[in-house]
């Protein structure tokens, strides 16, 4: 969701999965239903930049393109928040009540559903268990009941949700290309188990790369984008309130990994939820957002192990296109 070596220091970005519960409780047959707040860190915010400028004539424009002008122009920057990952809805009767889950993200979610009170219930199937839901899809994962109709019953559910398939296999068939621009040459400043700040299993296996502000970013293996975030701005050290709030690129491998590309730059995203894109292909552009010191790029591979967002061992391809692990202090210059 890292503080790199000389000659740069930058505290990095930690990816971290939201454990806020959605919680609902039925009573007697007529369910209350609290505040939703099952959520993990996911993009998909609706706000965006506008424009704001004055013609010839005196007519304010309001516009979300950056217009082609010689006035002076306004910018109001969008204010994002960090989004659901997934939705929990209501459906059917009143008194007879389901509830759908709605995947939110362009790829698989695993979603773990149990019970934390229980009166006079029955589920199917039995709680706790772990779903999966595919990228933007919706369905009923469980069905409650009351085992004796004629009684009243009552229960309370929990739900906890992580990107990815829980077993998924890293599986690479060929060493990751750096996700820089070819030709070009960044040093690495933290590296696997940083001493600063890549302890937490999401993000222990990743790299700080020292890329200044507005740097190019380029996919490092191919793959469809899950999800992104781009209308924060900002950073600081404050891992709390500025963690969750890193513009990133999330991309879905065809083995189940997936490739988290951080701190990218307000507006720094020139890609979509759902596409592919192939290896070497510009997705962004790097930036000091979030939970950050200064500017840099920060990449990790991570897969979902029982309901924890890993970060996995990779190597990197080096100008003679022989795969090198990342080590502080190298370069990495793309073929």
């Amino acid at each position: 969701m890292s503080l790199s070596a000389e000659p740069v220091k930058v505290s990095g970005f930690r990816f971290q999965v939201s454990g806020r519960k959605h919680w609902v409780i039925a009573s007697g047959g007529k369910v209350l239903v609290g505040a939703v707040l099952f959520w993990a860190l996911a993009g998909g915010v609706s706000a965006q930049t506008i424009y704001i400028w004055e013609d010839a004539d005196g007519v304010k424009h309001f516009t979300d393109r950056k217009p082609v002008t010689e006035r002076e122009v306004t910018v109001q920057r969008a204010e994002a928040e960090p989004q659901r990952l997934v939705d929990v809805v209501k459906a059917g009767p009143k008194d007879d009540p389901f509830w759908l889950f709605r995947n939110r993200i362009h790829g698989p979610v695993s979603v773990r559903v149990g019970l934390v009170e229980a009166r006079n219930v029955v589920t199917q199937p039995k709680l706790p268990e772990v779903f999966v839901l595919d990228g933007l899809e919706e369905r009923e994962l469980v069905t409650i009941g009351p085992l004796d109709g004629r009684q009243s019953w009552s229960y309370r559910f929990e739900t906890a949700g992580v990107p990815g398939r829980i077993g998924a296999r890293h599986a690479p068939t060929r060493p990751y290309r750096p996700p820089i621009p070819a030709g070009s040459r960044f040093r690495i400043g933290q590296a696997f188990g940083g001493e600063y700040s890549h302890s937490s299993p999401s993000g222990f296996h990743a790299v700080d790369i020292q890329t200044p502000l507005g740097t190019p970013v380029h996919a490092a293996r191919a793959g469809v984008v899950m999800d992104v975030a781009r209308y924060f701005h900002g950073a600081g050290k404050d891992l709390e309130r500025d963690g969750p709030r890193a513009n990133y690129v999330r991309i879905l491998h065809d083995d189940g990994s997936m490739a988290l590309y951080a701190h990218l730059d307000y507006e720094g995203v020139r890609v979509r939820p759902g596409e592919r894109v192939e290896r070497g292909e510009r997705i962004g552009r790097s930036g000091n957002t979030g939970y950050s010191t200064g500017p840099h790029l920060h990449f990790a591979v991570q897969v979902n192990r029982d309901m924890e967002l890993t970060s996995v061992p990779f190597e990197f391809e080096n100008e003679q296109g022989r795969a090198v692990q990342p080590r502080p202090g190298d370069w990495l210059s793309p073929r």
